[in-house]
């Protein structure tokens, strides 16, 4: 069994994610939640606090920027 690495962000886009359209680019930013929950797992990554699970979780939400960078 191999073990998750990261949840997948598609997960978290349908309600984690405020879009909005600024001429030809698309802004994206968490909701009140998500953001809260990030800083949550930010705060225990930086004292090295995070569980196993707490790691897949803010792995996921960590690429969620990525993804979300592009252009019409």
């Amino acid at each position: 069994m191999t073990p998750q690495l990261m949840i997948q962000p598609s997960a978290l886009t349908s309600s984690g994610i405020k879009m909005s359209e600024f001429g030809n680019i698309y802004l994206f930013r968490f909701n009140d939640k998500l953001q809260s929950r990030f800083e949550e797992l930010l705060e225990k990554r930086k004292t090295n606090q995070l569980t196993p699970e707490e790691e897949v979780e803010y792995a996921g939400i960590s690429e969620l920027p990525r993804i979300w960078v592009f252009q019409t």
